[in-house]
């Protein structure tokens, strides 16, 4: 079974949409830069935004199946309704996950961060295939990597390892053995 890792094919489906990317007028340096440095705030405000949102659909699934509502909708509305509701949370907590995680890494302008930007992106993507919204995700999708791709350049510090003193804990646990 073929797993998909962080290195070829996201390596090829990144430098693919660079070459696409590379060929629309890119935007001027000074806007560039203004989204580089508003960058995290927008994405601790999407973090801040989604979580009621995400409290709201764990809360009414509580309510359905407390008050047995789950129930008439399985029966009334399909399971298809229900599936997409669930779908929608998992996509909903995943992208929370993932533009949470990219906070600290645009903060510092490391690629890390942008890279979980990037896969926040391509999760909305799915996303938006899995509930038919083909045109809207498809356009919010082109629009959104344009945007990353085009500040991508401003990403380029590695995310640091870990601290001096994990990595003088593991020297001298080395050296005892």
């Amino acid at each position: 079974m073929y797993l998909i890792t962080s290195g070829d094919f996201m390596d090829q489906l990144i430098e693919t949409i660079e070459t696409y990317v590379k060929k629309v007028p890119p935007l001027p340096n000074n806007i560039k830069e203004v989204i580089v440095k508003f960058a995290p705030w927008l994405a601790i405000l999407s973090v801040v935004f989604s979580l009621p949102a995400l409290l709201s659909l764990l809360g009414l699934n509580s309510y359905f199946n407390y008050m047995g509502i789950s129930r008439y909708m399985y029966h009334s509305l399909g399971t298809g309704y229900m599936a997409k509701y669930y779908i929608a949370q998992a996509f909903l907590v995943a992208n929370l996950v993932l533009v949470g995680l990219s906070i600290p890494g645009l903060f510092s302008k490391s690629k890390s961060g942008w890279m979980f930007l990037f896969y926040s992106i391509l999760v909305y993507g799915v996303h938006s295939l899995f509930t038919a919204n083909i045109v809207g995700g498809l356009l919010g999708l082109v629009i959104s990597l344009y945007f990353l791709f085009q500040v991508k350049s401003y990403y380029t510090k590695e995310a640091p390892t870990g601290s001096q003193e994990g990595t003088t804990a593991k020297k001298s646990v080395s050296e005892k053995n």
